[in-house]
């Protein structure tokens, strides 16, 4: 079996083994979060191997006891003062982009955290493998962001309203609840991780029966456990379906009086920290990815990104990260500070299309396996 090994330093090493290339993600100390660096070696390989006649399947993985935890926020903390983020950003959407439409079959490999833009190289393959210790999240507005990566067009078709609850709150699922959510395909103890990678490199086959069929070979039906947020749909689909995140709040204070509701009060003391900006920011991009193709709801990301990074409306972004990752007090001072205070006008303009020419340019292909999940669901929802 031809194997081509790898630069062992590099933060995405690309490995080609008989008809498999592998794609590891390589900064284990940093829980493999995702540089300039690790989306331009990304989108390389995958557009080589998307173009190699020999390449048959491609598997993504991640070093050490994470896939990954997703951006670099020191990364856009440290290029605040100029442009310097436009590019990997760019990159960054069109390999989301990329992962969607894939034409290889991919299958990921995921032991441990996985959140963010990490979660945008598991949630679109067709084959997504989870363990036990794999846990899931899109916190992005806790730390002044929004839900992006493709997630506004992801969460917004999840059954009911549980994509706005996971935007807004940036709750954590285990692999369970991955699975019944459908951002994983299937449970795989990580006892046998190594053995189904090793069944999987010497399939050389492209055939997804095949995949398929290696990969049931060790996987087990699992089940949400009984306390799982995942049971706790009809209040959720109750409170996250106002219309505003100050409505929502509202729903929620309610329902939580409620003897049995007690999993509320979290909920509400994770959004009460969050950005205001960036709740209602996020509301509304959920609301609008449910109308929207991938491409429309990426280069809408991509809007509401630049214009974050380029503090348009508020440097929330650059306090969020300072207060998580810099100074690491978890104590930051929002700017406006409360939902009231923050204008739908200015919503409005982190909203607004670019000029054509500096647009995400991706293209109308809306080919890919999220298209038409919960598709009557989506349908019902989007013309309330």
């Amino acid at each position: 079996m031809a194997q081509q090994q790898a630069n062992s330093d590099e933060v995405v090493l690309g490995q080609e083994i008989g008809g498999a290339r592998v794609a590891t993600l390589n900064r284990p100390r940093q829980l493999n979060v995702i540089s300039d660096r690790v989306v331009y070696l990304l989108a390389q390989f995958l557009e080589n191997w998307e173009n190699d006649d020999n390449a048959k399947l491609v598997i993504f993985k991640g070093a050490g006891r994470a896939f990954s935890a997703g951006g670099d926020l020191k990364m856009f903390y440290e290029g605040k003062s100029d442009d310097s983020c436009l590019e990997v950003v760019y990159r960054m959407y069109w390999l989301c982009y990329h992962i969607h439409t894939y034409k290889r079959p991919a299958v990921a490999l995921v032991n441990g955290l996985v959140m963010g833009g990490g979660a945008a190289m598991v949630a679109p393959l067709k084959f997504a493998v989870v363990t036990e210790k794999t846990v899931f999240a899109t916190p992005e507005a806790s730390v002044g962001l929004h839900t992006d990566c493709s997630f506004s067009y992801i969460h917004s078709r999840l059954p009911g309203y549980l994509g706005e609850y996971l935007a807004l709150t940036g709750a954590r699922l285990n692999a369970k609840e991955m699975i019944s959510a459908g951002f994983a395909t299937h449970f795989v103890p990580s006892e046998k991780m190594e053995d189904l990678e090793k069944c999987l490199l010497n399939l050389d086959t492209g055939d997804e029966s095949a995949i398929q069929a290696a990969i049931e070979d060790f996987s087990t039906d699992v089940q949400p456990d009984e306390d799982s947020i995942l049971n706790k749909l009809p209040t959720i689909n109750k409170c996250f379906s106002a219309e505003t995140v100050e409505d929502i709040i509202k729903s929620l204070e309610s329902e939580g009086s409620i003897d049995g509701n007690q999993w509320i009060a979290p909920v509400l003391k994770g959004m009460r920290r969050s950005s205001p900006t960036s709740l209602k920011m996020t509301l509304r991009s959920i609301r609008e990815g449910r109308k929207q193709s991938l491409p429309e709801c990426l280069k809408k990301e991509f809007r509401l990104t630049m214009n974050t990074l380029r503090s348009v409306v508020t440097g929330d972004v650059y306090e969020g990260i300072r207060a998580l990752s810099i100074d690491k007090d978890n104590a930051p001072k929002w700017s406006p500070a409360t939902l009231e205070e923050v204008k739908n006008e200015d919503i409005d303009r982190l909203f607004e299309p670019f000029s054509s020419e500096k647009e995400l340019q991706v293209p109308s292909d809306d080919s890919n396996r999220w298209s038409g999940k919960f598709e009557n669901t989506v349908h019902t929802r989007a013309s309330q």
